[in-house]
């Protein structure tokens, strides 16, 4: 799971849907890979990074947390 994500999400009113209209897929796609189901490939970490999350370095953003 991407807690650092998540939580920036909801403090930046960022949506699983407006977050699915950046990569250009199905916000069931989006809400996988925040759940840890699949990973966002480095392409994507690097487009959301750069789109809503400039402020932030990529390696903070999608650091893993394993249950």
């Amino acid at each position: 799971m991407y807690k650092n994500l998540k939580q920036l999400m909801a403090a930046k009113g960022i949506s699983i849907d407006a977050m699915a209209a950046v990569l250009g897929v199905h916000r069931n796609t989006v809400a996988n890979k925040l759940d840890g189901e699949s990973e966002f490939t480095y392409g994507q970490a690097e487009l959301i990074q750069e789109a809503m999350f400039p402020e932030y370095n990529a390696r903070y953003l999608f650091k893993r947390e394993f249950a």
